[in-house]
């Protein structure tokens, strides 16, 4: 029989009772000693963003059930903490322009493979976030950012953001016209994503994940980016935490595909603990 993979309390087997109690206490201060780490190496994350160190679960069908019945939990309680800033935010958006309060947007998905060696498939799915842009605007100069990113043409980066770039604007357009006043300060606070706490209760995206892909984003993917795709979107992330727009595309990608190759729940309780102090720090937002 396989050697067990310790970890308590989600262990993929039951340990022995004897032993439980002696090394949970252990276990314990172990991730705290873990998370305590992260936190005072934080700063240092955008030099050299750290890759994902847990070793990932032998079974993948459990990991996928205790990760949902996380999702459920964690996202209930979200929406009923987070119900007063919801209705202060809408009130915000209809007072500063016309329009909608939600955006609903297409993206990229993912459905959960059968087997432990199964493949995700791709299924699109309707995001929701708070709007944040004034109505009736077009997409493209944001496409055109993108590809412009994934080729590594400054010049047309520049040229789309203002004119130049430095280490704020350089992997995500901050000077868009298109972004109301209450817009800029939702994006900058990270608050016009909560209402993806609707896409994780419905179950088109996780708590964490790769951040949702675009359409004509996946269309102009290299073969090589299209393992972004083998787990389901989330509000936050890996590439969330130690990246979020402060990184090349290329890193954005590989930070994406260690955390998918790495995934477990201690790793996506570690990201959740993280992201309030990524929000905080207002980290790559804009």
């Amino acid at each position: 029989m396989h050697e067990p993979i310790k970890l308590y309390p989600f262990s993929l087997y039951s340990p022995p009772s004897d032993t439980l109690f002696s090394e949970l206490p252990a276990l314990v201060s172990a991730r705290i000693a873990r998370f305590r780490q992260d936190v005072a190496n934080f700063n240092q994350s955008l030099l050299n963003p750290p890759v994902p160190s847990s070793r990932p679960v032998a079974d993948p069908d459990r990991y996928y059930m205790l990760k949902r019945a996380l999702d459920i939990v964690i996202a209930s309680a979200m929406l009923f903490l987070a119900l007063p800033i919801l209705v202060i935010c809408a009130i915000a958006i209809k007072l500063d322009s016309e329009g909608p309060v939600i955006f609903s947007q297409e993206r990229v998905g993912a459905d959960k493979p059968s087997g432990v060696n199964g493949r995700w498939s791709t299924k699109n799915f309707t995001v929701f976030k708070f709007r944040t842009m004034y109505i009736n605007n077009s997409p493209e100069a944001h496409r055109q950012f993108v590809e412009a990113m994934m080729k590594k043409d400054e010049a047309a980066m520049a040229k789309l953001n203002g004119g130049s770039l430095d280490s704020k604007n350089k992997y995500k357009m901050t000077r868009d016209p298109r972004i109301t006043r209450v817009g800029a300060f939702l994006r900058k606070s990270s608050l016009d994503e909560l209402p993806q706490i609707f896409n994780v209760l419905n179950g088109t995206m996780s708590l964490v994940g790769p951040r949702p892909a675009l359409p004509y984003e996946v269309a102009m993917y290299k073969p090589e980016y299209l393992g972004r795709l083998d787990a389901k979107p989330g509000i936050t992330g890996w590439w969330q935490v130690y990246g979020r727009s402060q990184v090349e595309f290329d890193q954005m990608i590989d930070m994406d595909l260690q955390y998918i190759k790495q995934k477990s729940i201690w790793l996506d309780l570690r990201i959740i603990l993280l992201t309030p102090i990524a929000v905080l720090k207002s980290k790559g937002a804009a």
